[in-house]
């Protein structure tokens, strides 16, 4: 379910990307009638509208995310917080230079960011955020830990070099697919290959006699 929560944003946004996209002369009347007082010029044309809307979109999923999680008591993550502030930033450059780079770029530097956490945590505050994380949940070696953390830094760094290399070279919409099915497909067979590599690592404890059946001594 929170895998879900954390990647509805960017489901909305293909969705939305989508249905403009195969919509464009409504999507940008649409536009240019409903958010043209944050576009430059005020008119939004039908190639460009698709992205626009679908930015849209995904600002406001970012921000209703946020709100939810405060009004329900939870912490934000400082991931979401920095997610929020470019989505925002680079969303909003988007929309009123009606100039798709500024968003292409925002998985990038979102990807960046959260490597440069990891790297820098460790090598300056010696503290490893995935022990900090998971730490409670399982016992690794220390070396394990750090080539976990390595691992997760140089994953961000290769993604976002793969999400620049695919929005320089490919359409928007070859973009968009890569966004959703190649970013999520390729994080959940990180995590695959991660849970392999743990499970070298974590032993199962003993049973104790408090879990034999009655009358049976370990």
């Amino acid at each position: 379910m929170k895998l879900l929560f954390d990647f509805l944003p960017i489901i909305l946004f293909f969705g939305a990307f989508k249905y403009a996209e195969n919509h464009k002369d409504w999507a940008a009347a649409f536009a240019s009638e409903h958010f043209g007082f944050i576009v430059s010029g005020g008119v939004v044309g039908p190639n460009e509208a698709p992205v626009l809307l679908s930015t849209v979109v995904v600002i406001v999923a970012t921000l209703a995310q946020v709100a939810w999680l405060m009004a329900r008591g939870k912490k934000v993550d400082v991931m979401l917080w920095v997610s929020l502030v470019l989505v925002v930033v680079l969303g909003g450059a988007t929309i009123w230079f009606h100039n798709e780079t500024f968003i292409k770029w925002k998985p990038s530097v979102l990807y960046w960011v959260m490597g440069s956490a990891f790297l820098l945590s460790e090598l300056l505050l010696r503290k490893n955020l995935l022990r900090m994380l998971l730490g409670e949940q399982m016992q690794l070696p220390d070396q394990a830990w750090h080539r976990l953390n390595l691992a997760w830094v140089a994953f961000f760094a290769v993604m976002g070099v793969l999400n620049i290399w695919v929005a320089y070279n490919f359409s928007t919409d070859a973009w968009v697919n890569f966004k959703l099915f190649g970013g999520i497909g390729l994080m959940l067979l990180f995590t695959l290959a991660q849970g392999i590599y743990l499970s070298r690592h974590i032993k199962e404890e003993p049973a104790s006699d408090a879990d034999a059946p009655p009358g049976v001594k370990r």
